[in-house]
This record gives structure tokens, C-alpha cells and sequence, in this order.
């Protein structure tokens, strides 16, 4: 038996998704010339924009792709430091694309978060009444690692009621919960199309009219933003993800049976993140510290079970250093290399997850007897 529980950090391709791409792989020409096999190119970029435009409630002018989630985390947050002077805000649980555009560029001002992973609201407010600058805020709508879903509504309120900006990096919400950028009122969100079911490769920026970025690469794309000849598969995928895609099957059904279980079966072990009642945590976001046990040696174990988990976000997943979000959230050193995350797709069967608990139970049950104090 074989069980995915990895869409956090990627999504299988539909069988209808393949055939779509297939059928137009004959579709090569450059988007930029004029003649048939060109503009029929052209067309299909403009499609997907409509539709990725639609999907969030957007202006489909005010849609730029990129290469990927990271880069237009790294577009919003580098280019809107180069044109303006403020003040950044961000959150010290953000993407690690986030976090080394605050290292590199030296930013004093990371927002303070509880044990949950919440962004402290007071704390917040107190930052921004004191800015000297415009404030410009960096937050994830929800962190793909911990699940925690953050107070967006309010945060991007208080924002703007000091005549600040927000960025939201939507790339770990956008699979459990749908975006209308109007509604939020929020300035740029980013997000990947791999995470709703298109191909790797292609990042969509949502921005207002009025911000203005310096170009990500110099050329005449994207409104002369994002240069180069266009990726067209990639979003050409984004475009049909975005047209298919079904929040009814995102469910917490099956992420509480089997948190449920560990709860019931596997001592010492608990959760990261938001607590599952308080309804405030991605629903198909599952992460436990399994203690006196090596978080990579179980996700290993466990494949040779047949079972995808991660040990958290797959942009950290093979370095050796210590979680930042995690650190931030004041989880100990020998405790964060205990964790594990499963990302339900909601499509799991009830002998999946049971397949799943035993498995999990027998394989933390053996590595702690192999345990060396």
C-alpha cells in the first residue's frame, strides 16, 4: 500500500490535468511572435490569467507569473524594499525565502508570535504606532509547517490604518483556503500552482495597480516585468488547476482521525501549531513532536511502509539546522528533530488512515526501543 501524506509540499498531477498538458505540447511557439503558432501561444497565457484572476477575485492586469512561490515571495518583498523607504514588519515563521530576504537585507523588525505560531496582535499594533516610516508588513497567510492560520483580516486592518502595505505569502493557504484578494483589501499575495495541482515552476503575484516593483528580470514579459520567454505548460497548468479545483474535498476528517489515534496510542507525543478545535489550523495540516525520536529516521521508516510524510517544510527539508519557524516558536532544539508533518489530500480512505496509525505506532514504537539516552 502505498499513501501519499505530503501535499503540503507538493500535489499529484489528475489524470485529466495530464491529458490537458498533453494535448497541448505541440503548442511550442514563442508567445512573443506574431504568427499563428505564436499568438495561439499568447492565447493561452491570457486564459490562464483570466482564470487564476478569477479564482481570486482579482483584475487579471494585476496578475504576474514567475517562476516560482519563492520568487515571488523574494520579487514582493527585495523589489518593494528597493523602491520605497518604510519600515518592515515580518513574521519570524515566514517562508525561508521570506526570512533571507530579512536577513540579507538586515531587517530589525521581526514580529513576535506565541507558542502556537500566532502573530501577537498587541505586539503589532505597538510596532506600528511607532513606525517613523510606512509600515510594510510580510506575514504568511498560514504557515505550511505548523498549519497555523493567522488573524489576515485584522492584521491587514491595522496595517492600513497606518497607511501601510501587506504582503501575503498565500503559497501554504491557498490549498485550504480559497483567497478574495477584494474582500481581504490586501495589497500583494503570492502563491505556487504545484500546490493546487499544476506543474512545478510557475508563481503567481497578485499586486495593486498602485505598487510599483522594480522588474524581478529585466525583458519586455509580464508587462515588462518578469522578462524571458514565458513558461507556457507551466502556466497553462496553473490556468486548468485554478478552473478544477474543489475546496470541498480539503477536510479535517481524515487529519483528526489520525491525530485522534496518536493521542490515544503513541505516549509522548504532542502537537505543533494551533490545537485542532480552536478550527484556526490548516485542515490537512497534521505536525507531532514524536519525543526520543528522530523525526528523518521515522519519515524514512515510514517510506519503507510505503508512507510520504515530511519533517516539515520541504524548502528546509534537507538542511541539518534546527527549524526557524519552530525555534521561533520556542520549541526545544532535541524536540524539533522529532517532528513529523502529514499533509492529508482529504481523499484518504478509512483503511488508509488505519493502514497509517498501525504503521505509525509500530515504527515509533521501534526506533525509541532503539533509542541511546
Amino acid at each position: 500500500m502505498e499513501i501519499y501524506l505530503d501535499n503540503a509540499a507538493t500535489t499529484p498531477l489528475s489524470d485529466p490535468m495530464k491529458k490537458y498538458l498533453t494535448s497541448i505540447l505541440d503548442l511550442w511557439g514563442n508567445p512573443s511572435s506574431l504568427y499563428a503558432k505564436g499568438t495561439e501561444s499568447k492565447r493561452i497565457i491570457s486564459d490562464a490569467r483570466r482564470s487564476v484572476a478569477r479564482f481570486i477575485h482579482a483584475v487579471p492586469d494585476h496578475i504576474y507569473f514567475t517562476p516560482s512561490g519563492s520568487a515571488c515571495n523574494t520579487w514582493a518583498v527585495r523589489g518593494y524594499d528597493k523602491a520605497h523607504r518604510h519600515t518592515v514588519l515580518y513574521s519570524p515563521i515566514a517562508h525561508k525565502s521570506i526570512l533571507q530576504c530579512a536577513e540579507d537585507c538586515q531587517y530589525p523588525h521581526p514580529l513576535k508570535t506565541d507558542c502556537h505560531g500566532f502573530i501577537d496582535l498587541h505586539d503589532l499594533e505597538q510596532r506600528l504606532a511607532s513606525c517613523h516610516l510606512p509600515p510594510f508588513v510580510i506575514i504568511d497567510y498560514a504557515n505550511s509547517e505548523m498549519g497555523t492560520i493567522q488573524d489576515v483580516e485584522r492584521i491587514i486592518a491595522l496595517t492600513h490604518s497606518c497607511h501601510g502595505i501587506v504582503y501575503l505569502d498565500c503559497t501554504g493557504s491557498i490549498p485550504s483556503i480559497p483567497i478574495d484578494v477584494q474582500k481581504l483589501n490586501v495589497d500583494m499575495a503570492g502563491f505556487s500552482a504545484h500546490k493546487l495541482g499544476g506543474l512545478k515552476g510557475c508563481g503567481i503575484l497578485y499586486k495593486k495597480s498602485f505598487i510599483t516593483l522594480p522588474p524581478f528580470i529585466y525583458g519586455s514579459q509580464e508587462q515588462g516585468l518578469v522578462g524571458g520567454t514565458e513558461n507556457i505548460l507551466g502556466i497553462a497548468s496553473a490556468g486548468k488547476a485554478v478552473e478544477a479545483y474543489d475546496y470541498s474535498s480539503i477536510r479535517p476528517c481524515g487529519r483528526d482521525y489520525v491525530y485522534n489515534n496518536i493521542m490515544k496510542h503513541i505516549p509522548d507525543s504532542y502537537l505543533i501549531g494551533a490545537p485542532v478545535e480552536t478550527g484556526k489550523r490548516l485542515p490537512h495540516n497534521l505536525y507531532i513532536c514524536f519525543r526520543g525520536v528522530d523525526g528523518e529516521s521515522l519519515m524514512i521508516l515510514l517510506d519503507m511502509y510505503g508512507i510520504q510524510v515530511s519533517t516539515g517544510s520541504a524548502c528546509n527539508g534537507r538542511s541539518l539546522s534546527p527549524s526557524p519557524a519552530l525555534s521561533a516558536i520556542g520549541i526545544n532544539r532535541k524536540d524539533i528533530h522529532s517532528c513529523i508533518r502529514f499533509s492529508f489530500s482529504g481523499r484518504e480512505t478509512i483503511k488508509e488512515l488505519d493502514y497509517v496509525c498501525a504503521t505509525l505506532k509500530q515504527c515509533v514504537a521501534d526506533l525509541r526501543g532503539l533509542h541511546v539516552p
